[in-house]
């Protein structure tokens, strides 16, 4: 997991690891004997359970101190409120159901006013006032378990609107013809949120949930969704939520529909077999003009957000529901290159200067090396089989031991690249990698 930069210039990993980001002078000058970027690690804050998700506090600087925080969700914990300086829980945030068990958020997101967090679970949405520790207000997305209005599920994603009190909200369960799993909420009708609109057109194209959410920065109307074991990327105008407006697409998923010659709206005839369900997170630059995204296959893909206005970087003779009323334009990556050897599971923009950060990491299985251990058991059971039948037809006493039993190990994932890398995007029509952190 990654999280994306601090005003410290800060970035979060996995296992709650920090890092510190330095860049010098010479991205500015361009000079050579200026000293490149640098990422160094600075602390490792041991946590009891796996961490589910966190977020850094919107204004959080290292030069202020009072706003150096984060939060984290952990599992079967609190909602904990972590200093980015030494690690200390400064509080607490309990979400407890109704048999009182800790429940950790899959979702964390501030409001536009940065005073209240946001947690989204199992069919609600926790909203804590960060100035007072405890216990939060609940806003159920759907109003019971049997009813098929609001949102059902995990809610997975949340974004809140840059210059209004608008978040949206998404789930894990996949849409359905009758049942959308993002939805518009309004914060300001009462203290929780109150669900305004829904958001879909999607359920014959994907069939994972929503993974990530996110508001263009300068543009209020325009939200982009990511969806589980799905390259794509979806765009909506809030004014008619009925349909997205437009799809980022990799080349490689592009060159396949051509070749069939037919445009496939299913998500199921996707080229998915080396997807997985590990989430891939992408991020939008402050100026609301670029979007980058990695995928499962080490890749980088750079957008450019402006294609939808414009003719440019938009494939017309390829399109979603082609002749059906439902055209849906899809914008081919401006740039496009190999970053890592493994999965890369988030990259962030600098909100300054013209990098990109990305962390590759994915749990793989040797299957021959279970094989093989499960095939040598195997043969010693066999051979201990053999021999005692040996014994018995020779006449010999045996004396039974019980059960055979068999040594099983469990497999275990090994990374092929688990690694933080830099990218710079200052250098005229070309990208170079500044730094990288193992």
């Amino acid at each position: 997991m990654l999280s994306g930069y601090t005003l410290s210039q800060d970035i979060l990993a996995n296992k709650v690891r920090i890092n510190n980001l330095l860049i010098g002078i010479g991205h500015f000058t361009r000079a050579p004997e200026i000293a490149p970027s640098t990422v160094y690690h600075l602390q490792t804050l041991p946590q009891p359970s796996p961490i589910v998700d966190f977020v850094w506090y919107p204004s959080a600087s290292r030069y202020n101190p009072p706003s150096y925080c984060f939060f984290a969700s952990v599992r079967e914990c609190p909602v904990k409120l972590l200093d980015g300086n030494d690690g200390r829980l400064r509080a607490s945030y309990p979400i407890v159901d109704h048999r009182e068990r800790q429940i950790a958020p899959h979702s964390l997101s501030f409001n536009f006013t940065m005073d209240k967090l946001y947690c989204g679970f199992q069919d609600a949405i926790e909203i804590f006032d960060i100035q007072r520790p405890g216990e939060g207000e609940r806003l159920y997305t759907t109003p019971s378990k049997k009813s098929k209005d609001g949102l059902k599920g995990i809610v997975s994603a949340l974004a809140f609107c840059p210059t209004s009190s608008y978040f949206a909200a998404g789930t894990l369960t996949p849409a359905t013809p009758t049942a959308d799993n993002i939805a518009l909420y309004d914060a300001s009708i009462d203290s929780e949120g109150t669900q305004v609109l829904s958001i879909g057109g999607v359920c014959s194209r994907e069939n994972g949930g929503v993974v990530q959410l996110a508001f263009n920065p300068m543009d209020e109307y325009t939200l982009y969704a990511a969806f589980r074991r799905s390259r794509r990327l979806w765009a909506w105008d809030l004014r008619d939520t009925s349909l997205p407006v437009c799809c980022f697409e990799p080349e490689c998923s592009a060159r396949s529909e051509e070749g069939s010659n037919a445009v496939r709206r299913d998500a199921t005839e996707d080229v998915t077999e080396n997807l997985t369900n590990q989430k891939t997170r992408f991020d939008i630059d402050r100026g609301g003009r670029w979007m980058g995204t990695g995928d499962q296959m080490g890749n980088i893909a750079m957008y450019d957000l402006h294609s939808r206005d414009s003719t440019s970087g938009v494939d017309e003779s390829s399109r979603y529901g082609a002749g059906s009323g439902e055209d849906i334009p899809m914008i081919r990556p401006t740039l496009s290159f190999k970053a890592h050897d493994d999965a890369v599971g988030a990259v962030a923009f600098h909100p300054l200067q013209s990098v990109l950060l990305s962390v590759s990491g994915s749990r793989h299985f040797d299957h021959n090396d279970a094989s093989n251990t499960a095939t040598e058991d195997d043969s010693e059971v066999s051979s201990d089989s053999e021999s005692a039948s040996d014994q018995v037809d020779g006449g010999e006493d045996v004396r039974h031991s019980g059960v055979f039993r068999r040594t099983r190990t469990r497999p275990h994932p090994t990374v092929r690249d688990a690694s933080i890398k830099l990218w710079d995007f200052g250098v005229e029509k070309s990208v170079r990698m500044a730094d990288q952190c193992e």
